[in-house]
């Protein structure tokens, strides 16, 4: 009765929901690096940054590069990782990105069973790499 009992109080229902809906969220993750001896731009606007697949023509220079790592199952909407893209150009200055490298591959492997009948399973996600570019 006591279980019973806890499984309609209001904050432990709640905890019980959030534990949930986190349980199944996406997640993206974004390293950004600056080149050495590249120029260093002060930050730019995020709603200003193109997120390009092709080097444009116009006169640039590379200040970094971006590494993403997204889940595949859930993923995150595509709109999400281009913001993050974008944000993360944005803290280095750039007015673009330049998406080089688009993989769902693996990135994690475990054991599972028993010693005698062990089976290997991998854990795919998402990489990602782009180049942040500041036009001339």
């Amino acid at each position: 009765m006591a279980a019973v009992q806890m499984l309609y109080r209001p904050g432990t229902w709640l905890l019980g929901t959030l534990l949930l809906a986190l349980a199944g969220c996406s997640s993206i993750d974004a390293r950004t690096t600056e080149y050495v001896g590249a120029p260093h731009a002060a930050p730019s606007s995020a709603a200003n940054v193109e997120v390009l697949r092709r080097e444009p023509l116009r006169a640039h220079d590379r200040l970094g590069e971006i590494v993403v790592d997204a889940s595949v199952e859930p993923a995150p909407p595509i709109a999400e990782v281009e913001q993050k893209l974008r944000e993360e150009a944005a803290k280095i200055g750039g007015d673009a990105v330049v998406v080089v490298y688009d993989r769902i591959a693996p990135v994690s492997a475990y054991v599972s069973g028993p010693l005698w009948d062990r089976d290997i399973r991998t854990i795919e996600g998402r990489k990602l790499k782009g180049i942040v570019i500041k036009y001339r």
